[in-house]
């Protein structure tokens, strides 16, 4: 077995209590916690070099230049791109799909072309699409889901056609925790001449991602699911579009030149990256990226496979238990469980595992369309990562068999 055990120790909030007891921390899909070494990355930066980086020739600014540009290099490094040029610090995902969508997406869809998107996407890689959409007189079409909760081939294969445009889907759904085979429909996006988006958001910070092998015309992701700081995201694009595309913010830093009437752009990546950057959060993410590979991703897969196949059966003994996208033979599942008790509102299901000191997600996830295909309102989520343990999985079964006596249904 996997054992998560020895990696507790480099979690702080996760070794204090909470409310009186330790928390079982179990909504990673959201936001993962923070290890002591990514939070000391921070306080370094901060306390011993922080200054405003590319504008200064002193040696503060030219030390957290060196931290900010070093970051690129090393993201780039993490998920195997070309070049660090093709690296774009963000906010996070939302911002970094908001990139792609007012930059590529108004400038290269007109009327009747075709934009495809699967139904499982989160809000952030469908709301800019629907937006490009009506602002050219585009259709915006989705690809559905076959009874496994997988995407339709036949969609796959029949809506991605001469008119596609943009193919925009995520490489993990949020919801149903099953990885999309991204690289396949990535060949059959160009194939059309398409670009691919993939939101990397659920899959960057458990399996390797190579976006040079995916072939992905673009791939976004969060720091602050991956152990980094809220507020450092990433977008990687291939330099050739990126150095076509204008830019999506304009102001300081972002410039070449500036006349009365006039301005004109610097170079990729900077373009894209007005105002003063996230430097700290920029060094945040390396310690995160460095934490993890140091672990390896093998064993955090492994980690997480072991508490997802240790979950599933007692889940399923549970009569009360509704389970989406859960099916055991399938290989593609990721430590992520949507489910639901009978009878009870998952607000509530949510409530009463927090008075046990079990945290998951209660909601629609930022997934509606999906929720209203699979004929739910919402649902409840548990999503596993690398420093969970069976003993969270226990505490949480255990209080999941209380929730419907708590409101008077009994067992």
């Amino acid at each position: 077995m996997a054992d998560a055990q020895e990696f507790l120790k480099d979690f702080p909030l996760l070794n204090h209590n909470i409310n009186g007891r330790k928390v079982a921390y179990l909504d990673n899909g959201a936001t993962t916690q923070k290890p002591e070494q990514m939070i000391q990355a921070i306080c370094g930066y901060y306390g011993g070099c922080n200054a405003n980086p590319h504008r200064g020739a002193y040696a503060l600014s030219i030390k957290a230049t060196d931290i900010y540009e070093g970051a690129r290099k090393r993201t780039a490094e993490f998920i195997k791109a070309k070049r660090p040029q093709e690296i774009i610090f963000t906010k996070n995902a939302t911002e970094a799909l908001n990139l792609v969508a007012y930059s590529y997406g108004l400038h290269n869809v007109n009327a009747g072309d075709e934009i495809v998107i699967s139904i499982s996407e989160h809000h952030s890689n469908c709301v800019p699409w629907q937006m490009v959409a009506k602002a050219k007189g585009a259709t915006l079409k989705y690809i559905y889901l076959e009874k496994d909760g997988n995407l339709s081939a036949e969609d796959i294969e029949t809506k991605i056609t001469e008119r596609t445009k943009i193919v925009a889907v995520t490489q993990v759904s949020n919801v149903l925790g099953l990885k999309n085979d991204v690289k396949a429909i990535v060949k059959k996006a160009h194939s059309v001449g398409a670009i691919c988006v993939v939101d990397g958001s659920q899959s960057v910070a458990h399996m390797a991602v190579d976006v040079s092998d995916l072939d992905c015309d673009f791939f976004a992701f969060s720091g602050h699911k991956m152990l980094s700081p809220m507020g450092i995201g990433v977008l990687y694009g291939k330099y050739a579009l990126l150095d076509a595309m204008e830019p999506f913010l304009r102001g300081g830093d972002m410039i070449e030149y500036v006349e009365e009437q006039d301005s004109t752009w610097a170079e990729v990546p900077a373009k894209f990256e007005a105002g003063t950057q996230n430097v700290g959060g920029a060094a945040g993410l390396v310690a995160a990226i460095d934490y993890l590979e140091k672990i390896g991703f093998d064993r955090i897969e492994a980690i997480e496979a072991d508490l997802l196949n240790y979950a599933l059966p007692k889940l399923r003994e549970l009569p009360f238990i509704e389970l989406y996208g859960c099916d055991t033979t399938q290989d593609n599942k990721t430590g992520i469980i949507a489910f639901n008790v009978k009878d009870v509102h998952p607000h509530d299901v949510a409530s009463i595992l927090d008075n046990d000191g079990v945290a998951v997600r209660a909601g629609h996830h930022c997934a509606q369309p999906l929720h209203r295909y699979l004929g739910q309102n919402a649902t409840c989520r548990a999503s596993f990562y690398l420093y969970n343990t069976r003993e969270d999985i226990d505490r949480w079964i255990e209080s999941l068999k209380k929730v419907r006596g708590v409101l008077g249904y009994g067992a």
